[in-house]
């Protein structure tokens, strides 16, 4: 809090004191109380009863901008800040401003624009890279990473955009660079968790085995035990063809209970290569289900009813049974019944596909006039004699 209240005097005491020598007249006591009680609200309407409209004193205008942005009051202080830039177009605390107002306008093409005004002023400051990498949303845009390798060169010890680059490289198969970039920055923070995780694949990209797992060892000493730890390991065992261990590393992500498509594929792998070929059977149907969407049967069903209301009866009745494979929902048992009854006029088929809805349980309470007419027509089909064949 003293260290809030001294910035907080360090700014305000110059204003303050300049202000003081002009005509007008500002209660100092007053307004250094609202920045104490940050009431920066309260304090931007003091100044505006005070300075009034048009001013285009910088000292008052850095004030009024400053406060308003301290009160969230964004246009306000843009509106000063850019009075700002016309009077002072070098002004790299301005730009900054301006550019930072953007960004939290959500216009971050206008924030570019001023901080590519500040490269025009300081061709090396790495807090423009910086920042303007993090405006492109692409990880692997060549813009972005244009922006990351000139922020890199000028503090290559910075550990975020270290991290950011060398992700970028990792993605793009450039493991040798993403490597050099992490490998520098671990000099000045060899504890530095992100950037010992985004080391892990890099490695592996390299085929540095042994370095991962060194690697993988110190995080796990460090208490880092997460699933991306230990599936990284996995995968390097594997690679080793020391498929026990890779299993083990498996295993531990299934307690866990964070496993993936990916973690149960490499399983069944080393359990194949070991010859234990029930695991392996066991673990590739786990990534098999892993790999499909839950909403499979869903989609199908769904599909079922548009070829339906399409008149295409065979492609709808296909499209009820391909659910099935996915799960066995009872809608799509109540599908089958009415498309069976009313479509393809199969009675027993349609009965016996009404009584596996009912048997399915739907909820008696928002399904009751579905189970009531299901049941009169299982007892109306009954009594239709069954067609014979000649």
């Amino acid at each position: 809090m003293k260290l809030f209240l001294s910035l907080i005097c360090a700014f305000l005491f110059p204003l303050l004191n300049a202000v003081a020598q002009n005509t007008i007249t500002l209660d100092q006591e007053k307004l250094l109380e609202f920045y104490q009680g940050q009431r920066y609200t309260e304090a931007a309407s003091y100044l505006q009863t005070v300075y009034g409209d048009g001013n285009d004193d910088p000292k008052q205008l850095t004030q009024i901008a400053y406060t308003n942005l301290m009160a969230g009051n964004l246009p306000v202080a843009e509106k000063s800040y850019l009075k700002l830039y016309a009077l002072q177009p070098n002004s790299m605390s301005v730009l900054f401003s301006l550019a930072s107002i953007s960004v939290r306008r959500g216009d971050d093409i206008k924030a570019m624009t001023f901080y590519k005004a500040v490269l025009k002023i300081d061709s090396t400051n790495f807090n423009v890279y910086k920042q303007m990498a993090a405006l492109v949303d692409n990880p692997v845009s060549p813009e972005k990473i244009t922006y990351l390798k000139k922020a890199n060169i000028i503090n290559p010890l910075h550990p975020d955009v270290a991290f950011d680059l060398a992700t970028a490289y990792n993605t793009l198969k450039k493991n040798d660079s993403a490597y050099h970039v992490l490998d520098t920055a671990l000099t000045a923070d060899t504890a530095n968790l992100s950037l010992l995780k985004a080391k892990m694949p890099v490695c592996i990209g390299l085929l540095k085995f042994d370095e991962t797992l060194k690697t993988g060892m110190k995080l796990l000493a460090y208490g880092d035990s997460s699933s991306y730890v230990l599936s990284n390991m996995g995968r390097v065992y594997f690679l080793k063809k020391e498929y026990q261990k890779a299993i083990e590393m498996y295993q531990a992500i299934e307690r866990l209970q964070q496993p993936t498509e990916s973690t149960f594929y490499y399983t069944a792998l080393c359990y194949r290569e070991l010859k234990n070929y029930k695991k392996a059977e066991d673990y590739i149907k786990r990534s098999i289900s892993e790999g499909i969407s839950k909403f499979m049967a869903i989609y199908y069903q769904i599909l079922g009813e548009i070829n339906e209301k399409e008149g295409m009866v065979k492609n709808a009745n296909a499209a009820y049974h391909k659910s099935l494979d996915y799960e066995n929902t009872g809608g799509v048992y109540y599908n089958l019944g009415l498309i069976n009854d009313f479509k393809i006029n199969n009675k027993k088929a349609a009965i016996n596909y009404y009584k596996l809805y009912l048997a399915s349980k739907p909820d008696p309470e928002s399904r009751k006039e579905v189970i009531e007419y299901v049941k009169l027509r299982i007892a109306d089909l009954k009594k239709t004699p069954a067609k014979t064949t000649k």
